[in-house]
């Protein structure tokens, strides 16, 4: 499989750009299983979960079209299959975002349940909660989960959790209330940017959604949603990496087509660290690492709070801040799996519980390393860029799920990163 080789002592200089958001590509891309015509997207980035997802959605029916400019063309020609293979659905937990549309659309939805987790366990029973509470018979076979209505019908319903609110949870009960018959407020919604980009394009399909942003939403069902144009928002999870990659190893570097309102609780951290940031306008900013890093604390929280999808990135800078940093996760309480990974790499970090206690060092050293999963991939790839020597990342196919040619993004930067190509695998985990 394909590995990363690093090797540290180029200061980042330049220019990078963002791509369009995974986490909202993804649910748009499955709501166009709700449009009675033809939809086209902008933005959507290339990646291996774009692809997995375009996948199923072919299974699904639909025909897709990605053009020379990147767009995604998306029609429905066909709606007699409305099962998610578990072969395409285990790559990938954010697939079940498809359950809303294809009931709310086909009255029928027969999704492979995703599975475990290197994270931690992320359960889907508040999707359950929400679609059954519109309405659908749900039940459990042979690792399938199986749903079925004649008419979802509108509901009030509170949509909260153990670590409170879900993002594809509501997304789903979002889209499915779209179609449902009368009216349905979810209270406790995730607001999150991807959630809003989601509603944004479903209204201009023709869905008519209220409280958008905020943690109650109103949905007066349609009969219809009509096909649409739309373009995608930055991804704020990217933006951040390479944020904290500039406040690493950032001699002057620029970030282009970002949302600075979306990355509020990342730039106030890492301000806090010392690290300079220069706002140049409402989608761009530069940024210059810090000479003196600052420990702090930091607890991941729903947006707009610290998002867990940033903290092992985090967890590197404060590996090497002057002092003690503590990080508490309350979204995944497991999601600490890059942490020896990062001690092989010289760090000095004890897992307490959903606690990590990080001593900031001087130095990292280069160091062969696994990748678990999408963002301690990211992590291990910035430590790379600081750590003294040569850092070989193993499993990278990891990073290619939720980075757009992350490496080539870097070399325009100055690193000195190169991918070390072998066979694919087959599968992936997260």
């Amino acid at each position: 499989m394909d590995k990363f080789v690093i090797r540290s002592g180029n200061p980042l200089s330049g220019t990078v750009s963002i791509s369009g958001s995974k986490n909202a590509s993804l649910p748009i891309l499955a709501a166009t299983i709700l449009s009675a015509g033809k939809c086209i997207l902008k933005g959507i980035p290339a990646l291996r979960d774009v692809d997995t997802l375009l996948q199923i959605l072919k299974e699904l029916g639909l025909k897709i079209e990605r053009k020379e400019n990147g767009d995604i063309w998306s029609e429905v020609s066909d709606e007699r299959n409305s099962v998610a293979r578990y072969e395409l659905v285990k790559t990938m937990r954010a697939s079940i975002c498809i359950l809303g549309p294809l009931l709310a659309k086909r009255k029928y939805a027969k999704v492979s349940l995703p599975g475990g987790c290197v994270i931690g366990v992320r359960p889907i029973d508040l999707h359950e909660k929400g679609l059954k509470l519109l309405g659908a018979d749900i039940s459990y076979k042979h690792g399938y989960l199986v749903a079925n209505v004649k008419q979802l019908v509108g509901t009030d319903m509170y949509l909260g959790g153990t670590f409170g609110s879900t993002v594809t949870g509501t997304a789903n009960i979002l889209m499915a209330s779209c179609l449902a018959k009368g009216r349905t407020v979810i209270e406790n919604a995730a607001c999150e940017p991807e959630v809003q980009d989601l509603a944004l394009f479903l209204t201009k399909m023709g869905a008519k959604i209220k409280g958008i942003g905020t943690h109650r939403l109103e949905i007066e069902g349609v009969k219809k949603l009509t096909g649409a144009t739309y373009t995608v928002i930055p991804d704020r999870i990217e933006a951040g990496t390479f944020i904290v990659a500039g406040a690493l190893a950032g001699k002057n570097v620029t970030i282009k087509n970002c949302r600075l309102d979306h990355l509020s609780a990342i730039i106030d951290n890492l301000r806090q660290m010392g690290t300079e940031i220069e706002k140049i306008s409402n989608t761009e900013c530069r940024v210059r690492q810090a000479k003196h890093k600052r420990p702090i604390d930091i607890t991941t929280l729903p947006y707009p709070g610290f998002p867990t999808d940033m903290q092992a990135q985090m967890m590197v800078l404060l590996a090497l801040a002057d002092g003690i940093s503590i990080i508490t996760e309350r979204i995944y309480p497991d999601r600490f799996m890059h942490v020896a990974e990062l001690n092989r790499m010289g760090a000095r970090i004890r897992k307490e519980g959903a606690t990590a206690v990080i001593e900031g060092r001087s130095k990292l050293w280069g160091a062969p390393v696994m990748a678990s999963d999408l963002r301690a991939s990211a992590a291990l790839v910035l430590a790379g860029l600081v750590a003294d020597g040569s850092t070989e990342i193993q499993r990278v196919y990891h990073i290619d799920r939720g980075y757009e040619q992350i490496e080539k993004k870097l070399q325009k930067l100055g690193a000195n990163i190169k991918r070390v190509f072998d066979k694919m695998p087959t599968t992936a985990d997260e």
